[in-house]
Formats: structure tokens, sequence, C-alpha cells
């Protein structure tokens, strides 16, 4: 028998020892649900029994199997792929609304797995032979959401390349930075959004002469790989998965920006891809036959890792729009015929404050996953578009673990990790939180021996997820390529012993008394807003940059909008003493404006600015950020300041209650 085929047998005997192992569970529980009726039920409910055998049971069978595929390497997801073209060829791979000119309308465009597979290798010969691609090589993509994106990036897997996702909103010092300290050979480019690339593309030509940048028609490369008579190129199995690969290393770099500015380059390791993905998709219930609807941008791990590598592990179709559109959502999830959508919070709210649409009761939504749905809407988005299952999830782009919750009926609304009792016993050892500085919120607290503290339920603390092997931390948390010092400030040592290791969250959460978890804000100077990071000391870089001379001091927070998810930036500027006549200058603002938006993307220009004679400090010269971080809008806490707003991303205006009123119906967009 070839390794293969007893891989094949060995593991069709663990699934049928699970099974059998699990058949006296399942006839007890029905046994106890007959004879105690409501007893065991409320038991159930109390405990979430079922629902942690379930996850259990799938762990039991994909642990073992992925330490087998370790062991013989061939770990790397390109094989879970192709397993699933094997079985599944002729099932639906990729489903595409493609947008056609008339606002609103698609032309649906669908791959099998077997066509999929084929078009991946005729890609990867053009990159192979006329673009000299090769194993090892770390490449470029700068793409929309489209099939082309996923064409490419596994064409690249099948090389043995090693993709690396930029943000198509990225442009100039940040864009290059991140080519930059990812290595790159390559940067491949979709003329839809070529925009920013073509306007650093000097800065990248002059910093990095050898990296070569490829424009690709989609319609010209379309022609050649959906041919049947073009040639194909399937990578040997020794190059791409060589025999010093390790599965910590990475399968694929997605950027991440933080309290550094700069964006950092997050490694997305091969076991994170595969066994982390294929157990999110299994508690999700993506089956064979699921399709998962996202309109996230493919470059972020939400839709790349838990939509795509997560749907294709469990031999689902993914359904991708092109750009969200709050007015087409629900359309494309019924032309697709979804069964899953995927979401962040914002997303939530845009929906909820559109008008009724006939494809919202229409469609075939069942799940709806993702993170960021806050309590006072969840029930209200379920109710409204019939979703019978919210799977809001805790993750970060380089966190090494996620928490999830599967919620139903009203019990857990606004947790992000829900599980039974037995495994919360089990995580508690691998995630915790613990309590920070009652004056310095990014700061943990230590007490008289030195060591952090687990909260108590209620009180929110920062997240912790355990490093099993402290001196070997990369096993782990893969961190930041190129990156040690970023890495290094993400690992926290001697938290509960001396020698221990835990990988730092940023983020406050709190629990409850039955175990469940809440996610309550970020820490620090990072703040989300339109679904991304922003980094308040990048903005602040670029806002001094532009004029250093005329500004003695600034501070970027992001303060809570109303009904809005996330925060908002917010700018206070303090005016150079010759400079002072500034203030309130609209015509300032709007040249600082224009400087900002050729080294910022637009969701980190500040949405709110206002002027001050002098910035708050504390008694030992921190800067006050907390008092700016709860500035009252619109016109502050006594109702007399002068705010500016960034109108339509265009230009900053005074805000006025107009403007304000505006805001808060949902008229106008922030």
């Amino acid at each position: 028998m070839t390794g293969s085929e007893i891989s094949f047998v060995a593991l069709r005997v663990l699934k049928l020892v699970v099974r059998v192992l699990a058949l006296p569970f399942i006839l007890l529980s029905n046994l106890l649900t007959l004879i105690c009726g409501g007893w065991f039920a409320k038991l159930d409910e109390r405990h979430r029994i079922r629902d942690d055998w379930y996850i259990a049971t799938y762990f039991l069978v994909a642990v073992p199997r992925y330490i087998w595929s370790v062991y013989r390497g061939k770990f790397q997801f390109w094989y879970t792929f192709k397993q699933q073209v094997n079985r599944n060829g002729d099932l639906p791979c990729i489903s595409y609304p493609r947008p056609l000119d008339q606002k609103g309308e698609f032309e649906m465009e669908t791959f099998t797995y077997r066509e999929t597979y084929d078009i991946v290798l005729r890609l990867s010969f053009l990159l192979y032979h006329e673009y000299g691609v090769r194993e090892g090589h770390t490449v470029a993509m700068d793409y929309a959401n489209k099939p082309m994106f996923i064409f490419m990036w596994f064409a690249l897997w099948n090389i043995g390349a090693v993709p690396s996702f930029l943000n198509y909103n990225s442009i100039g010092v940040p864009l290059v930075h991140s080519i930059k300290i990812a290595n790159v050979r390559a940067v491949f480019v979709d003329l839809q959004v070529a925009e920013n690339i073509k306007a650093t593309e000097k800065e990248i030509r002059k910093e990095l002469p050898q990296v070569k940048v490829n424009y690709l028609s989609e319609e010209k490369v379309c022609k050649i790989i959906v041919d049947k008579e073009s040639p194909q190129f399937l990578q040997d199995a020794g190059k791409r998965s060589p025999p010093f690969a390790t599965d910590f290393q990475p399968a694929c770099l997605i950027y991440t920006s933080g309290t550094t500015g700069l964006p950092k380059s997050a490694i997305m390791s091969w076991r994170k891809a595969v066994i982390g993905c294929s157990l999110f998709g299994y508690i999700m219930r993506i089956k064979k036959g699921s399709t998962v609807f996202t309109a996230m941008p493919l470059y972020h791990s939400t839709a790349a890792l838990l939509g795509v590598c997560a749907v294709f592990s469990q031999g689902g179709c993914v359904a991708i729009s092109n750009k969200f559109s709050a007015s087409s959502f629900w359309k494309q999830a019924y032309l697709t015929k979804s069964t899953h959508v995927q979401y962040v919070g914002e997303i939530c709210r845009y929906l909820l404050h559109t008008r009724v649409s006939e494809y919202e009761s229409m469609h075939c939504v069942k799940v709806a996953y993702g993170n960021g749905l806050r309590a006072d809407i969840w029930q209200e988005f379920r109710n409204r578009f019939g979703i019978q299952v919210i799977g809001e999830f805790y993750a970060s782009t380089e966190a090494p673990f996620a928490t999830t919750t599967f919620q139903r009926g009203d019990f857990g609304v606004g947790a992000c990790r829900c599980y039974g009792t037995v495994i919360n016993k089990i995580l508690s050892i691998q995630q915790t939180i613990v309590r920070v500085d009652p004056e310095d919120e990014s700061t943990v607290f230590r007490n008289e021996r030195g060591f952090c503290e687990v909260t108590p339920p209620g009180e929110p603390g920062e997240m912790l997820m355990k490093i099993f092997m402290p001196k070997k931390p990369e096993a782990t948390f893969q961190g930041y390529l190129g990156n040690k010092k970023a890495t290094k400030s993400k690992v926290l040592r001697d938290v509960f012993r001396k020698g221990d290791a835990w990988y730092r969250s940023g983020d406050l959460v709190k629990s409850d008394e039955l175990g469940l978890w809440y996610f309550v804000d970020r820490m620090g100077d990072t703040f989300r807003w339109k679904s991304e990071n922003v980094s308040a000391t990048e903005v602040e870089d670029q806002i001094m940059s532009f004029a250093n001379y005329l500004i003695s001091a600034v501070v970027v927070v992001g303060i809570k909008v109303p009904d809005h998810e996330g925060r908002a930036g917010f700018a206070v500027l303090e005016l150079a003493p010759t400079a002072r006549g500034l203030r309130g200058d609209v015509k300032f603002l709007n040249e600082m404006l224009s400087n900002l938006k050729k080294s910022l993307p637009k969701y980190a220009l500040p949405t709110f600015v206002k002027f001050v004679d002098e910035i708050e400090h504390t008694d030992n010269h921190k800067i006050k950020k907390k008092s700016y971080k709860d500035q009252v809008l619109p016109h502050g806490a006594g109702g007399d300041e002068i705010l500016y707003w960034l109108k339509n991303s265009e230009e900053y205006k005074p805000l006025t209650n107009t403007d304000w009123i505006d805001i808060m119906s949902g008229t106008t967009k922030l």
C-alpha cells in the first residue's frame, strides 16, 4: 500500500472508532431527554453538553489526521484543496456575482472544484514560465475581490511560493514598507485597484529596484487560463513540500497595522490555515453543499482564512462580492444561494439602516458569522433578516488561537466565546483574562509578587493566550515577518510563574458567571474604524510631518460615535505660538488633508479635528489620552466647543447641529 492509501485507511478506522465511542453518549443523551425531559434539557442548557461533544468528536479525528500529515510532510493547504478536488470535483467551489455596468445588476459565474483546480494549474504555468515565479519566492498580490484573487493565491501555493496579500488601500510609504519587509520578489496587480500602486510606483522602483511590478489584464489572463488547450503546471511535491519545511512557517502574509504605525506583515502559518480553519469551519456548520457569502476583503484574514480556507476545508463553496454594498448585499446572497454570510459589526449596522429589500426575505441564509456584532443590535439583525444562528468569534490576524460562539435563541447574546463547561475547563489552560493597571489600561496589573491576576467575572481585562514553548515561541505565535521588536512586544513573560509566556491580544475582554466572554474594546494607541486597525502614532507622525513648524503637539485617538461600530479618528491640534492665527482655519485643515491622503488610507484619515490652546498632561508628563477618548459629540460636554468633521472623505468643515442630526439619522455617512 502507498503512503496515501495507508493514511486513508487509518483515518477511516479512526473515524469509525470515534463514532463507536460516541454512540453510547448519543443514546444516553437521547434516553435522558426522553426519560427526564426538561431536567436534562436544562442541564444541557447550563453546561452546553451537546455542543461540547459536537466539537470534541471532530477534534479527536482532525488533530491526529493533521499530525499524520505533518509527519508525512504534506501539511500544506494545497493537499487539503487537492483532496476536495478528488472527492467533490463536480461540486461548486467559487461563486461570483460579477457586477455589471448597471448598478445593482450581476452576472453569475460559478467554478467547480475541478474547474478551479485546472485553472490554477494553467495560471501556475503562466506564472512559472513567463514571470519566473519559483518555490520559496514571496510574491505580493494587489487584488480586488474576485475569483482571480483565489486563482492567483492557489497558483502560488501550487508552485511553493508564499503569497503576500497587499491592502489595496495602502499608498506611499506604508505600501513601500509592506513590500520591503516581506522581501517580495514580484508584485502582481489587478488593474481594477491599481491606482495606489501606480501612484507609488516611482518610490517602489527607487527603493526596491529588484522588485518586479506586473500589471495583469484580467480579461487577457482569463482567456488563457479558461482555455482547456492551455498548458498546465503541477509543481513537484518535493519542491512544494521540502523536507526542511515546518508547519509554523508562513502559508501567506497578511498585513496589519499597530502601535508602530507602519503595516506589520503577520505570518499566517500552515498550522493556522489547515487545522485552525478546518476546526473553525466545522464549528460554523459549514458542510459539503454549504455556500458562504463574503463581502469582506480577501486581503484580510477574516475572508481569506475564516472564509476561503474554512469553506474549502469542508468541501463548501465560497461566494465573493467584488465590494461591500448594503443595497445589494441580500440580492447577492440570494443569487449565490448562500447558506452562510460573513460580517463585521459595521456591516450589520449598515444593513439595518437600508430600506427593506425583497431579497432579505428570499435568501436561504441560516448562519451569519463574523466579529464585532454589538449586543444592542444582535437580535434586531437576526430577526429582521431571518438569521437562525449568529457565529460571533474573536480573532486577530496574528493571534495563535480564536474563540467562537454558535449562538441560537436568547442565550449568549453578545458573547464572543461560548462553550460548555468541559471545553471551558480545557481552554482555561490556553486562554485567560488578566487584570490591567487601573491608571493605564495598556499595562497589565502585577501584584506584590510580580505576577498577573485573573479577573473576576464582569471586570474587563486583557485577553492572553498561552505560548506552550516559551523558549521557542514561534512554534505557537509566529508574529511578524522582519519585525522582531513588534513580535517580542506581543509576548508577555512571567505571567503566573517564572519563565512562562503568553500572547498579548491588546484587547479588553470580560467574562460572566456562566463562562461566556465578551469583547469590550481595543487597548493602547490602536483603534478600529471601518473594519480596519488604525495606528494613532502613524497618523500623528504624518500630521507633524506636514506642519511640524506650525503645530506644537498633536494627539490622535479613537472616539465612540453613537450607532457606529468601532471608533472614529479624532485629532487634537495644539498650534505653535507663532501659528495661533490658524485656529479654525478650514483652508489649513484641508491642506493638511491633501497631504495626509498621500500617505494614509481613507479609513485612517481623522474623522474629527479640534484645536486646543494646550494639550492636557498628567503630573508625570503623560498625555491625558483618556480625556480625549471621552470627547462628547458634537460640541463637547459644555456644548460650546467647535469641532471639524471630514465630509464625504473630501474636505473638513465645521460640525454643525444640522450635520450631526444627518449623521445620527444615517442620512450622512462618516
